[in-house]
């Protein structure tokens, strides 16, 4: 017996844990398109939101968000353009960097910005070719049910990941008569529901439900086996999206209605930057402080 427990000392030296200790916890697993699908399977939301930065990808990382969107919403809330559609590739490729400079954990998922995909899927292949290679993301996203279908089977065929988006989809805002909800009547809900189907046989990882109807979005994500991920669309998806700059209230608007700001940060920097042009002009900044001493 004294034996026995003096190998058990010796085995012990060196560091080794007791049978009992708790592990040491490491970082996070990194987030996957693999690991979505395994959310939806557990019943386990999915956090997702946009960022345009690296200072607003190191928040989100920070923050544990899932999945990291660079979203061609860029042109509204950080552009300044009337919609989404002047948004180029370029300028998609141009933030998608910066924010996969501040990511570890997050899924990065990156739009295909209007007209770089809607002419097919050789079209849409050199676009997401162009957002893999030189901006680092981990799956594309683009608009449209089963009239894109063929760009996303030919894209997942090419070892691309891709994220559906239906129902109010900002890229045919003219189309579509304005911002309105989707899928009222009968004929409507079922062509989504169909969408949503065809997007999933062309082999979509996840679909973007965007101004539906609660109930409507419910039903959609019931049929699918791959998860949904709502924005104005109700509690019964398996994940929720929404925008930096609506979260923070980091615009002079109210947020739309199907938003939750949770801080005023527009506010805040008025506030600041008054503060520091009113001292500026007092004379009382700089101080001795921020004054390098002789």
């Amino acid at each position: 017996m004294a034996k026995a427990n003096a190998k058990r000392i010796e085995a012990g030296k060196g560091g080794a844990k007791s049978p009992t200790a708790a592990p040491a916890a490491g970082p996070a697993p990194k987030v996957r398109t693999a690991t979505l699908l395994r959310m939806k399977r557990e019943g386990r939301r999915i956090t997702c939101a946009t960022a345009y930065d690296w200072p607003s990808a190191l928040a989100l990382e920070r923050a544990g968000i899932d999945v990291c969107l660079v979203g061609d919403s860029l042109g509204q809330v950080v552009l300044g353009y009337e919609s989404t559609l002047p948004v180029t590739l370029d300028e998609m490729l141009h933030h998608a960097r910066a924010v996969k400079r501040g990511l570890t954990r997050a899924l990065l998922v990156v739009d295909l910005p209007f007209m770089s995909y809607q002419l097919g899927p050789a079209q849409a292949l050199a676009s997401a070719g162009r957002l893999l290679k030189e901006c680092g993301a981990e799956a594309v996203k683009l608009e449209g049910g089963a009239e894109v279908a063929a760009s996303v089977e030919a894209l997942r065929l090419a070892g691309v990941a891709v994220l559906g988006h239906i129902g109010l989809t900002p890229q045919s805002v003219h189309a579509l008569g304005g911002y309105r909800v989707q899928g009222r009547e009968r004929a409507a809900a079922a062509r989504l529901l169909a969408d949503a189907r065809a997007l999933e046989r062309a082999g979509a990882c996840a679909v973007v439900l965007e101004g539906l109807p609660g109930a409507l979005a419910g039903r959609i994500t019931r049929a699918l086996a791959i998860p949904t991920i709502g924005i104005g669309a109700g509690p019964l998806c398996d994940g929720q999206v929404q925008v930096w700059h609506d979260i923070l209230g980091a615009l002079p608007h109210a947020a739309p209605r199907h938003a939750r700001a949770y801080a005023s940060q527009f506010s805040e920097q008025v506030r600041a930057l008054s503060a520091f042009a009113g001292e500026v002009r007092q004379g009382s900044f700089p101080s001795a402080r921020e004054t390098p001493a002789p």
